[in-house]
Parts: C-alpha cells; sequence; structure tokens
C-alpha cells in the first residue's frame, strides 16, 4: 500500500468515526423537549379536542405567542442593561441593583401571562379534560414533569 492510499483510507476510516460519533451521541444525549411541549403534546393529542376547540386552542396560542415573544424581547434588552451595568459599576451597584429588578419585573410579567394563558387553555375544555390537564400541571410544577 502506498502513502497516498494510507493517507486516504486513515482519512476514510477519520470520517466514518466521526459521523459514527455524531450518530452515537445524538442517540445517547437527545436534547431536552423545550419547555411546554408535553403540555402541547396533551392538549393537542391526549385529550381528543372537538374541531371548536382546536379553533379556540389555536387563537390563544398565536395571541400567547406574540406576547411571551415580546417579554423574551424586553428580558433580552433587560440583559444587555444588565451587563451594561456591571461593565460600568464593576460590582453591586445601584446600576446592577436597577436593571436586576427590572428584569425581575418582566419575568414576574411573564410568569403571570403564561399562568393566564395556562387558565384560559382550561376554561375550553370538558370537564374529563380538565382533570387531565390539572394533573399534568400539577406534575410539573411539583417534580419538574420528571
Amino acid at each position: 500500500m502506498t502513502g497516498v492510499q494510507r493517507t486516504v483510507l486513515a482519512a476514510l476510516v477519520v470520517f466514518v468515526a466521526a459521523v459514527a460519533g455524531v450518530w452515537v451521541g445524538h442517540a445517547m444525549f437527545k436534547p431536552a423537549p423545550p419547555p411546554g411541549a408535553e403540555l402541547h403534546a396533551l392538549l393537542h393529542d391526549g385529550l381528543e379536542l372537538d374541531a371548536a376547540q382546536q379553533a379556540q386552542l389555536e387563537v390563544l396560542e398565536q395571541r400567547f405567542g406574540v406576547r411571551r415573544r415580546a417579554l423574551e424581547l424586553e428580558l433580552r434588552a433587560d440583559n444587555a442593561r444588565l451587563a451594561e451595568a456591571i461593565e460600568a459599576e464593576h460590582g453591586d451597584g445601584p446600576q446592577v441593583q436597577a436593571a436586576v429588578d427590572r428584569s425581575h419585573q418582566v419575568m414576574g410579567e411573564l410568569q403571570k401571562a403564561t399562568l393566564a394563558h395556562v387558565f384560559a387553555m382550561r376554561a375550553l375544555l370538558h370537564p374529563d379534560q380538565a382533570a387531565k390537564f390539572d394533573q399534568l400541571i400539577v406534575r410539573k410544577l411539583t417534580d419538574g414533569g420528571e
């Protein structure tokens, strides 16, 4: 076997090993589902919503999506202000505290908006559906949904 053939063979072995490593890593360490995925799956797949409920749910999800994105953008801006304050004060000064307080206020608004959305979704459900929904919410809040 010539030097060129050995180099090509080594490159091929390295490439196959890299692809196999990526595949094994992806299979073993699947990313966590996005927040709310289990609730979304229950609503759409596990509760047998009728057409009217589906339509109302879509409207709720669109409205909340807009509100959530707006609040998340505010949080990003707050993080930027916090970074500027830290850079300016190099410690826990008044600008840092003001930025932290503002961030906490927006986090609270996001949590309240999320709860309002959850209760609005629940209001669309029939009693048997609401019971399943409640069980999932309680489980998610008490044990992380695991």
